[in-house]
């Protein structure tokens, strides 16, 4: 009888192993159902931010795209309100001509006009090429022709045809001009009227 019960007991002890060790795995599995929730959970939340960053980064680059496109549009939007004045004063000199007289207010008015347009283009970057009583360099200036002339310097500027711009540190126009170049000697004698001895000559 004593051996019946023990073997009851250990039953009851084994099953009572069971149940706890059921109970265990089925706390442990509600609780890893529970933090795969959080993290299923947590995935959603992590996805809508990327969605909703995606999207803001693609307005982002359309809103940049457009206001380049805006940007190079109207670039040159600063420069056409500064000339305005300019042709205005264009319009009245042209205007003061038409009233009769001499021309030489239309010649003062005409001076002014210009001044005023290279003033804008100063403003704006653009000067002229320095070029007449210059010596000829040719990445600023074009010669139009060379000629002979003993009151300028060799290779130096003489005249001018039109005028050559610089935009900042770049070449708009070259300016077109005459270079003044040596005489050409008249005897011949490799461009000297005499040849000079030196000491072994003699």
């Amino acid at each position: 009888m004593a051996e019946e019960g023990k073997k009851s007991d250990l039953r009851s002890d084994s099953a009572e192993e069971i149940v706890d060790s059921a109970s265990e795995r089925g706390n442990e599995l509600a609780e890893m159902r529970d933090k795969l929730q959080a993290k299923e959970k947590e995935s959603e939340e992590n996805y809508a931010r990327y969605l909703r960053q995606v999207a803001e980064v693609d307005n982002f680059k359309k809103r940049v795209n457009r206001e380049k496109e805006d940007a190079i549009r109207y670039a040159n939007e600063n420069l056409i309100k500064d000339i305005l004045p300019v042709i205005d004063n264009l319009e009245r000199a042209i205007a003061h001509a038409q009233g009769g007289g001499n021309g030489k207010p239309l010649v003062e008015g005409v001076e002014m006009v210009l001044r005023g347009l290279l003033d804008v283009f100063s403003k704006h970057g653009v000067v002229q090429v320095p070029a007449i009583g210059a010596v000829f360099d040719p990445g600023k200036h074009e010669a139009m022709a060379h000629v002979e002339s003993t009151e300028y310097q060799p290779n130096t500027i003489i005249n001018e045809h039109h005028r050559g711009y610089l935009f900042r540190d770049r070449l708009l126009r070259p300016a077109l001009v005459t270079v003044s170049k040596a005489p050409q000697a008249k005897d011949g004698k490799n461009g000297q009227s005499e040849v000079e001895k030196g000491p072994a000559d003699d």
